[in-house]
């Protein structure tokens, strides 16, 4: 008998921590605290460097563009992610999961090439002072930044056509707190041995590229520090600004990568889920793990 794809009429089940209702309640105000200050704070960054016209240089707009990542990122995740969490109303149309994923991935993705953009604009301002002007102009700046957003649009529209044009059929509970590619693949009712090797390989190719101009940004950087004791300032103020985030960030999207390569149906996806959402309370409170 074939098969029949009822696709488009989908309604999802996010489960959520649902063997674990009492957990669920207590989650619930702890994490719309992190999301308030997530946003508050976020805003207040993208605010003050819009109005002061002193900060209107690649570093703060770099950060500016980082903190609307930041915001739209968590903003796509947690409202959902705390309804689940508090009422019974656990369901999200096929529409509604795939726009969901769409944005996780596009800032995700974007994310990820604003902080190695972010780590050059670093090396050229601390290793090449004197042609800093020219090395980061306004123009290369604008490049960096829509070559950024551009190629997140991009590899984002690709693999979520991709996902959602696999037909979906009968089970649809997700094991998840929201709609992310792992937990949403499993569902589908086909062949995903291909897109899991291009996902795994994308995934790869994001974390991978960014990360290496991060390190090699910063080791030059450390080097000069060591050689000039004057740059030794600069290097503690880029430690401690924006070395710390991209570590956190690009340890996240390693446990996304090997989410997509085992398609684990265990509940710690949603240990890693809860992390993915708010990618900013690690840099808030930045604890030596033990």
């Amino acid at each position: 008998m074939r098969r029949q794809n009822h696709s488009s009429t989908v309604d999802f089940i996010l489960l959520g921590f649902s063997n674990y209702p009492e957990l669920q309640r207590q989650m619930f105000g702890p994490f719309l605290v992190i999301y308030l200050v997530t946003v508050l704070g976020n805003a207040i960054i993208i605010t003050i460097i819009f109005l002061d016209q002193s900060l209107h240089i690649p570093m703060y707009l770099f950060l500016q563009n980082l903190s609307l990542v930041d915001l739209c990122f968590s903003t796509v995740i947690t409202p959902k992610m705390l309804m689940v969490l508090t009422t019974e109303n656990t369901t999200i149309s096929f529409g509604g999961c795939f726009a969901q994923m769409y944005f996780i991935l596009l800032f995700g993705v974007t994310e990820c090439f604003l902080l190695g953009a972010m780590a050059y604009d670093r090396f050229a301002a601390i290793c090449h002072p004197l042609s800093y002007p020219v090395i980061m102009n306004k123009r290369v700046f604008v490049k960096l930044v829509m070559f950024s957003w551009f190629s997140g649009t991009m590899m984002t529209t690709l693999q979520s056509i991709w996902v959602f044009s696999f037909p979906y059929c009968g089970h649809r509970e997700i094991n998840h707190l929201f709609c992310e590619t792992p937990p949403v693949l499993e569902l589908a009712c086909a062949d995903t041995f291909v897109f899991e090797i291009y996902a795994f390989t994308g995934t790869i190719f994001i974390v991978v590229v960014p990360f290496l101009l991060i390190l090699l940004s910063y080791t030059r950087i450390l080097f000069d520090a060591i050689h000039y004791r004057e740059a030794e300032g600069l290097f503690h103020m880029c430690l401690s600004s924006h070395l710390c985030h991209p570590l956190l960030w690009h340890r996240q999207y390693n446990l996304s990568a090997a989410q997509i390569q085992v398609l684990t149906r265990h509940q710690e996806n949603d240990v890693i889920g809860i992390h993915t959402a708010h990618p900013s309370a690690e840099s808030t409170y930045l604890q030596p793990e033990k």
